[in-house]
């Protein structure tokens, strides 16, 4: 037996499917690999797998994780290949290894959020964004796991955030808390919406970029 992770990418046209979906993606295609998932215990036993941080729907990523215990006694090797070749277009395996830290170890992550203006980025509109992210406190609008609509307050949860500008394009690098409590970066695109209408994006993309330990280290 042993436990395993992988190290994937979500993009393009896979970045459309939902978490369940993927996680059913997944389930079907391991066995193409000879791979035979553990299942647990009881009346109800379901394979063991999880994806440590899911992506919301329509958010790519260079850095998803998922854990998955199979009954081989295997160190991961081969294994990435084996499965890219029955993967749909968008989803790549980058690596399968052994399972060395828990999830929650995981604190941060990097992401590129992207603003997309069709006439062009409004004039001012670098230092107005710096000036309403170096407020103690910006408030918006999310919804809980209750489904419910709760307002937060998300600058505590930014740990650093960069501003660049192109045609009709504005990027922000920002690296956010990533669990207990998270903070999805789409959320930076409202809160322009929120306090800074005239910079309301035409259309906004987020990509995960990397995941990180409370130190700093690459979390793997």
């Amino acid at each position: 037996m042993a436990k395993l992770r992988l190290l994937f990418v979500k993009e393009a046209q896979a970045s459309y499917i939902s978490h369940l979906d993927l996680m059913r993606t997944f389930q079907r295609v391991f066995p193409r690999g000879g791979l035979e998932l553990r299942h647990s215990q009881g009346f109800h036993p379901h394979p063991l797998i999880s994806i440590v941080l899911p992506l919301p729907v329509g958010q790519s990523s260079e850095c998803e994780l998922l854990d998955f215990e199979v009954e081989q006694d295997v160190d991961g090797s081969g294994i990435a290949e084996m499965l890219n070749t029955g993967l749909p277009m968008g989803l790549r395996v980058r690596e399968c290894y052994r399972v060395e830290r828990p999830a929650r170890d995981l604190a941060h992550l990097r992401a590129r959020v992207e603003l997309d203006y069709d006439n062009g980025v409004p004039e001012g509109a670098l230092n107005a964004l710096n000036e309403l992210f170096a407020r103690e406190e910006v408030l918006v609008e999310k919804r809980t796991k209750h489904k419910e609509l709760a307002e937060i307050n998300i600058a505590p949860l930014i740990r650093s955030l960069t501003w660049t500008e192109a045609e009709k394009l504005v990027t922000a690098d920002v690296t956010v808390a990533a669990q207990n409590p998270g903070l999805n970066p789409a959320l930076l695109a409202a809160a322009v919406t929120a306090y800074l209408p005239e910079l309301a994006p035409d259309f906004s993309r987020v990509r995960r970029l990397e995941v990180y330990d409370a130190d700093g280290n690459v979390f793997r």
